[in-house]
């Protein structure tokens, strides 16, 4: 008994010992993403790109910068990337404009930045960096948020910069449907019918955990396709879309209503502190909660201890983590 007992132990200290440490994860939105209606070659793109912005962030926490600092370097790889919905693929609105919205927030201090409806800065989460570093406000929007990225020495660009094929031609289809329903759905438990094409685009986000043990949390997107009357989702608003204390940070991606009416980031912060729920439980619940109301989308999680969560209730997200040693895992499907 003795020796069995001596043998146990060993075998949970390795476990102990061996468990991963991660320092980022990021997302690049979830929805009906799915191995059939996926081309080797796109995946091929979708998974090279998040490793990209992995080792981009994961750089930034090597050379001991802060975890806002490697989360604007993860997002921003994925903000130029037309594969996304945020910055550079951001879709487009009723109207065939492209209105971007990011956020930030820092959990050491809990200090935090927005922007929102903006039209013409190029990466947008560096506008919400400069909110919450340059400002004593937390969230700016439309002509105002640009002006103040002008103001501050950010890249504006020609909206014509925003301005992709695919989700141009994503924007016509959805026109075309729109067309031919003779009634709108106004349920706010119903996804629009003007929406319902668009399921496999999505926000894109970024959880760092730096070398001094700090967290740090950020969210950008381009919304929903044919959005109307300056709609405004979860991204930019802290705790909704993303949150960031001294224990955890959260980034969320799907049908922002719902993490807007459920505080989804805030409550998966809110369970561990409270409930003593660990991540995964604590994500999880979270995302099952946004189910049961109706709604979509997923959200990733990263701990002071370095453990995560990446839960969504969708056939896919796009997602991503490195360890501290380096180490990159990539998934986009339901495994």
């Amino acid at each position: 008994m003795k020796k069995t007992g001596i043998l146990f132990a060993l075998f949970f200290a390795t476990l102990f010992y061996t468990q991963k440490k991660y320092v980022l994860v990021v997302h690049g939105g979830a929805g009906t993403i799915t191995k059939e209606n996926m081309t080797a070659d796109k995946e091929k793109q979708y998974r090279e790109k998040l490793t990209e912005a992995l080792k981009a962030g994961y750089a930034e926490i090597q050379k001991g910068k802060s975890s806002v600092d490697a989360v604007a370097a993860s997002i921003i790889i994925l903000e130029d990337s037309p594969l996304f919905n945020a910055g550079k693929g951001a879709v487009f609105t009723a109207d065939g404009k492209n209105e971007l919205d990011a956020s930030i927030m820092f959990g050491k201090d809990k200090s935090a930045g927005a922007v929102a409806g903006v039209h013409t800065i190029k990466n947008p989460i560096k506008a919400a960096i400069a909110v919450m570093k340059k400002s004593e406000h937390v969230m700016l929007s439309g002509t105002g948020a640009e002006q103040f990225a002008k103001e501050q020495g950010l890249e504006i660009v020609d909206p014509k910069y925003f301005w992709t094929k695919d989700r141009w031609e994503g924007l016509q289809k959805i026109k075309q449907k729109e067309a031919l329903k003779t009634s709108p759905k106004t349920s706010q438990n119903k996804r629009p019918e003007s929406y319902e094409i668009d399921q496999k685009f999505g926000t894109v986000g970024a959880v760092a955990l730096d070398k001094n043990g700090i967290i740090a949390a950020g969210t950008s997107t381009g919304g929903m396709t044919n959005k109307k009357w300056n709609r405004i989702g979860d991204s930019p608003i802290i705790g909704a879309g993303t949150y960031a204390n001294s224990q955890v940070g959260i980034s969320g991606t799907g049908w922002g209503e719902f993490f807007i009416r459920s505080t989804a980031a805030r409550t998966v912060a809110a369970k561990m502190e409270y409930q003593n729920k660990d991540i995964k439980s604590a994500a999880q619940e979270t995302i099952e909660e946004i189910g049961k109301m109706g709604g979509d989308g997923g959200l990733i999680a990263l701990d002071k201890d370095g453990n995560i969560a990446m839960p969504f209730n969708t056939a896919g997200m796009y997602r991503g983590a490195v360890t501290e040693n380096g180490e990159i895992e990539v998934e986009i499907y339901k495994e």
